[in-house]
């Protein structure tokens, strides 16, 4: 057993009301500058739909994740050491950025110089490449409210294959027609296909977190990485000629705070926690042959922090002992593995992702109270998931690689607890049985409610704190002279950019750790601070 932690994050989609708070301030937080004006590390998509970029999950095409081969080995869809060398120079299997999109701005000094006159002045759109007058055709998120069902409904690559497997269970009549938010930021996996593809060695998972990250010193720009991960989450700044992607906000959650997109989250419907896993089991979970057991598999890496003997051995591994309390207070840990409500996001792609979900329940409550019925008595709730107008072929398409059972599991524990906290919230007596019918006790139910409903911030966000040595490290890579791309006509000492004086330069923070606990402090007080 050799035992490593790892920070996950949990999200409900039955409370994302897909405003995109959170993609605007990672953006702003993260690439508000020249040569990634097209990236979201964060970004909200409707389901079903084509995603970012247009058709992501496609691995036939996009040759993403691993594969099994002959022998039952792990190997990358998109071709071993061989042929990576092979096309060093020429990587075709790369979405362009007609499959993101061109990302525009418009002439509003238009607007602020038109003379008068009769008519309206309009300011047009201009493409933020190659700063001509353009057609908006895409977008992030063309799909947003079913926006594009009509015309590219059916090439949603999960519609494909329920559609295949269930004939007409999903169709666009607008009486027939479902929707949900899916906010994705990179999985930071347990087995990243990222780092496996990378030829210099840049992309790395970091041993203390888990956190995944880009080597910006060592990244030569070959690409692989973006081919190499199936979720495409990580991107190629065209400014700099280096791979970018989601760092989980390191410099935040090393002090405790919680990551960007998860602060500024309107429906607090992100948890952020420490699991601890068996390192030496990931690549025999990874391989499992059946594509349904790989959620089973990696719920089996995932260690019991309360068992002496894996207390042992992270204390023995080097893991600090307020990383293992963490791990016994973490709230992913509890929807993950003790209530198991939340589920992985594409387990076939055997990456072994460690961001996950909590299907969408509140579809067939609404469907349930327009008919007159009480959508939340546990009878009609029972009776009506497996009758959702969002089919659950779908959701386990999206969640457990087409097997359906994980998922009217999930669904089924969330509609016990909604019925029994009901009868609570009423005055009346809870039926003990609701509890029974899916395999928990009353008072699980009834802490379940508790962390999905009410938990506060330090219930939400269990992140402990980097050690002192990891700490001034920090600080040090902190300072001006830390960047390595910020030398004279070097890539970080870009011309301002199109956002701005700043957009164009190299993001080098300023900001010493005690200002991040500072910080920390003033987001997670009781009172409000000045």
């Amino acid at each position: 057993m050799r035992v490593m932690a790892q920070l996950a994050m949990v999200m409900n989609l039955d409370k994302c009301i897909g405003c995109h708070t959170c993609s605007v301030t990672c953006k702003q937080t993260w690439t508000n500058r020249a040569g990634v004006e097209y990236v979201w590390f964060n970004n909200v998509e409707t389901r079903p739909g084509l995603g970012y970029p247009r058709g992501y999950e496609d691995q036939e095409r996009w040759r993403g994740g691993w594969t099994l081969d002959r022998r039952g080995r792990l190997a990358l869809k998109g071709g071993g050491r061989l042929r990576t060398l092979l096309n060093i120079f020429s990587n075709p299997v790369l979405p362009l950025v007609q499959d993101y999109y061109e990302p525009w701005t418009y002439d509003y000094r238009t607007l602020h110089e038109a003379p008068l006159g009769d008519d309206y002045p309009v300011a047009r759109p201009r493409s933020l490449l190659s700063g001509r007058h353009m057609a908006i055709e895409w977008s992030a998120n063309w799909d947003d409210n079913l926006g594009g069902m009509t015309q590219f409904g059916a090439e949603d690559p999960m519609v494909r294959k329920v559609r295949e497997q269930a004939a007409e269970k999903v169709r666009f009549e607008f009486e027939q027609s479902f929707m949900f938010y899916l906010p994705r930021i990179c999985e930071h996996c347990l087995n990243p296909a990222c780092v496996a593809a990378c030829p210099s060695g840049a992309m790395y998972k970091r041993a203390e977190d888990g956190i995944v990250l880009v080597d910006q010193d060592s990244c030569r720009g070959w690409r692989k990485c973006v081919t190499g991960c199936p979720y495409k989450k990580v991107y190629f700044n065209h400014r700099t000629g280096k791979a970018e992607k989601c760092t989980f906000c390191y410099p935040r959650v090393e002090v405790g705070l919680s990551t960007v997109c998860s602060e500024t989250c309107v429906g607090r419907l992100r948890y952020i926690g420490v699991l601890l896993y068996d390192a030496d089991k990931v690549v025999a979970a990874a391989s499992v042959r059946d594509e349904q057991a790989l959620y089973e598999a990696q719920l089996d890496l995932f260690l019991d922090p309360e068992d002496p003997l894996v207390r042992r051995e992270a204390e023995r591994a080097g893991i600090a002992p307020d990383w293992i309390e963490a791990a016994r207070r973490s709230p992913v840990r509890r929807l993950i593995c003790d209530y198991r409500v939340a589920l992985p996001l594409h387990p076939e792609f055997r990456t072994m992702p460690m961001v996950w979900y909590i299907p969408p329940l509140s579809p067939v409550v609404d469907a349930l109270t327009a008919t007159g019925f009480d959508g939340e008595d546990a009878h009609n709730l029972f009776g009506a998931i497996d009758s959702l107008r969002i089919p659950l072929e779908y959701l386990a398409e999206l969640f457990t690689a087409g097997d359906p059972k994980p998922v009217r599991d999930s669904l089924a524990r969330l509609a016990a607890m909604r019925s029994y906290l009901r009868d609570i919230n009423l005055d009346e007596m809870p039926d003990e049985g609701i509890a029974t019918a899916v395999g928990m006790s009353g008072a699980d139910l009834y802490e379940l409610h508790q962390l999905l409903a009410v938990a506060k911030y330090e219930e939400r966000y269990v992140i402990p704190t980097a050690a002192a040595g990891d700490a001034v490290a920090l600080e040090e890579s902190m300072l001006p002279d830390g960047c390595s791309l910020d030398y004279e006509d070097g890539p970080g000492m870009a011309e301002p950019g199109p956002f701005g004086d700043e957009s164009g330069r190299t993001f080098v923070p300023l900001a010493t750790v005690e200002s991040f606990h500072v910080l920390r402090a003033r987001q997670t007080g009781e009172e409000a601070q000045g």
